[in-house]
């Protein structure tokens, strides 16, 4: 079956690219990663989020997050595209978009990754890539998979958020609740007993009290 799990090392794929061409573990190095892909080059939706992406490459760049993008249009399309997302945003330099995409088209790689969207088709009747969104860590495995339909652009934001979720979470023995934002308490994960909860959060936790009387709501400072 194509695609991949939470857990599986990402596939170490050979790209065109607007920056020429790569192996993917290589672009990424030691740093995280994000790839999103996108149905069609000069495509509304689409050219929203890439100038979204566009305006929160610094923030991604903050959190040591290599970002790249994936359409099934040729490298040369992505070029000229680059300067309509960028004129989107009114950026006046004209500068290309600050991350690579990725030229798939043969769909190669959205087959392998799973990311077409059966139900939309371009004019020649081909499947065209759902609105994927991977983040694997610097140990290239997947961390995240978010799959849109076609007809539905992303929040950027969230993404960022789920980001600093993830390696919140990778080095501490917390999770984050529902609707978390950075600096916001966490909770103690259920496998940890009272005793090791105490040991790894010497700043202590707090208890919230349930109707089944059970302990397992326990919120920490991050």
């Amino acid at each position: 079956m194509p695609g991949i799990l939470l857990g599986d090392v990402f596939p170490n794929f050979e790209a065109e690219t607007t920056i020429g061409k790569i192996q993917f573990h290589e672009f990424l190095g030691n740093s995280w990663g994000i790839l999103f892909s996108h149905p069609r080059d000069f495509t509304p939706v689409c050219t929203t989020e890439l100038a979204r992406a566009a305006k929160l490459h610094d923030e991604f760049k903050k959190r040591d997050v290599k970002m790249i993008a994936l359409s099934i249009d040729s490298v040369e399309d992505h070029r000229k595209w680059s300067e309509d997302i960028m004129s989107f945003n009114q950026d006046k330099t004209c500068c290309p978009v600050p991350f690579p995409i990725i030229a798939d088209g043969k769909r190669e790689l959205s087959v392998l990754l799973g990311m077409l969207d059966p139900d939309e088709r371009d004019k020649d009747g081909m499947p065209l890539t759902a609105r994927c969104v991977f983040v694997v860590g610097p140990d290239k495995r997947l961390k995240l998979s978010i799959l849109y339909p076609a007809t539905t652009g992303r929040n950027f934001d969230e993404i960022l958020r789920v980001i600093d979720s993830l390696q919140l979470t990778a080095t501490k023995k917390v999770a984050t609740p529902v609707d978390w934002q950075p600096g916001q308490e966490v909770m103690v994960i259920p496998s940890l007993s009272d005793e090791e909860a105490n040991k790894l959060f010497p700043a202590g936790y707090t208890l919230k009290e349930v109707s089944s009387g059970k302990k397992y709501i326990r919120y920490t400072k991050p």
